[in-house]
């Protein structure tokens, strides 16, 4: 009788799987709606910001050629600057970017994310406007040096940022969501330049000048904003509920970075430069960073050499490229997100159309066709990161590896900025023979690092794999 009892008593197994699935929907509806409300704060503020900076990145190319039939052009106010010159403006700004993004990465656990990137933002700001005054050839190398240190940790700063609120795999679209809207950048500030090259002669000042001015306000009144508003960490996030921060805490894997780690750990450290997948991913952000982006650092000027129109309308057709940088990207990282595309193969596909259009650049003559040649290179070249970076992050497991492994592998790809321009020098123009088979070469080598990296990464998931079936049995 005791037992008939008992078995009326428990509920039945139905009743079970129904509870299970209740809970589970709950939790995951609880974690949705705290992840929206985090994408408003963080993620869109980013996009924001970083749309701001690579406008600033991107102004010194729409400088080059900016009023450039009213002899009042950068290069010649300043002294009738050589090609050479020239490409040493442009690179000198990736050394310091180079050599502090490691340290300026851990840093922004150190002081804080708000503190940190605000710092950032309104420096670069102040600095970038300080270019708008500068009267020869020393003035400018030292505003884009001091710009360049600066910039420093920002971008790695924000993928560092991200990876303490999100796991990995819920990654790929927001990184790919913040970095096309750094890359749509190109279409605002081909834009601005053209607005702005009317301005020439305003105040007695150059449009060049002006374009430099009146792009560095945006960034500090960003700086302010971001010191007072942006959100640092979930453990401490008060625009969420309870249940909201510790659903967003249990979503995180063990490996994610945390509020209450130390900011360096040895061990960690080592681990990351003894790891397999350390150096290969290192040459896939240099090959690509200099084979792929090195055209993006003078396309005004790859344009305007193609002879289809004069530099005002050059500003305007460097807006396509970065519109279909956009649309290719947030289409190619849905695919991942949702996958239905491994990022791997994404990755390997756009290198290889690259390539396909470095080699027609090479051999077809016809100025318009060239043009959608190099802007089907220039949309291909900059969705490719982006496509990357949740890999290169779910690799580094640790507050200390996750900030040193973006930190650095961002580092080694502002060779892009120092070696590219020299590869795509004026004198190299107007067909860029030499740059494109430098690019071609350099690509070729992107494709050996992208699939040596894959084969490490998914023989490291293959043993943890492993040891976590035994654990549990262990367990069991």
């Amino acid at each position: 009788m005791a037992s008939n009892t008992e078995s009326k008593e428990l509920p039945p197994k139905e009743q079970y799987v129904s509870d299970s699935e209740t809970s589970s929907e709950t939790t995951e509806a609880l974690l949705k709606s705290a992840h929206r409300k985090v994408d408003k704060r963080l993620l869109l503020w980013y996009a924001f910001v970083y749309l701001i900076m690579r406008i600033h990145v991107s102004n010194i190319s729409n400088a080059a050629i900016i009023n450039l039939e009213e002899g009042t052009g950068i290069r010649k106010q300043l002294g009738n600057l050589s090609s050479s010159q020239w490409a040493w403006a442009l690179s000198i700004f990736y050394y310091p970017y180079m050599f502090f993004e490691p340290i300026a990465t851990l840093a922004l656990k150190h002081f804080s994310p708000s503190v940190w990137m605000s710092r950032i933002m309104i420096t670069w700001g102040i600095i970038s406007m300080c270019q708008g005054a500068t009267q020869n050839y020393a003035g400018i190398l030292a505003c884009r040096f001091f710009l360049g240190a600066a910039e420093a940790g920002f971008y790695p700063g924000v993928l560092y940022h991200f990876s303490f609120w999100y796991p990995t795999h819920r990654l790929a679209f927001r990184i790919a969501f913040f970095y096309a809207c750094g890359m749509f950048s190109g279409t605002v500030s081909g834009l601005l330049a053209y607005a702005i090259s009317f301005m020439n002669g305003v105040g007695g000042l150059a449009g060049w000048r002006w374009l430099f001015i009146l792009e560095g306000i945006p960034a500090i009144l960003c700086g302010i904003y971001t010191f007072f508003y942006l959100p640092n960490y979930p453990e401490n996030a008060l625009f969420l509920t309870e249940d909201e921060r510790e659903a967003v805490i249990a979503d995180l894997p063990k490996q994610a970075p945390t509020m209450t780690a130390k900011t360096f750990n040895l061990a960690q450290a080592k681990g990351l430069f003894t790891d397999p997948t350390f150096i290969p991913f290192l040459m896939i952000w240099i090959t690509h960073g200099i084979g792929g982006w090195g055209i993006s650092f003078v396309l005004p000027t790859v344009i305007y050499e193609l002879g289809i129109s004069n530099t005002a309308i050059s500003q305007i057709m460097t807006m396509p490229p970065f519109t279909l940088v956009f649309v290719i990207l947030l289409t190619l990282a849905f695919l991942v997100h949702t996958r239905r595309l491994s990022p791997w193969v994404a990755g390997l596909g756009v290198e290889i159309t690259q390539i396909v259009c470095y080699i027609l650049l090479i051999t077809v003559k016809h100025a318009v066709a060239k043009y959608i040649f190099v802007m089907i290179a220039t949309a291909a070249s900059q969705s490719f990161f982006a496509l990357m970076w949740p890999e290169r992050i779910r690799a580094a497991r640790g507050t200390t590896t996750a900030g040193l492994a973006i930190g650095i592998t961002n580092a080694s790809c502002q060779l892009m900025g120092i070696v590219g321009p020299q590869i795509y020098q004026p004198k190299f123009g107007p067909t860029y023979r030499v740059s494109f088979i430098c690019s071609i070469c350099l690509l070729s080598a992107t494709l050996g690092a992208v699939l040596t990296s894959w084969f490490f990464v998914a023989r490291g998931d293959k043993k943890r794999a492993i040891e976590e079936d035994a654990k549990r049995e262990q367990d069991v």
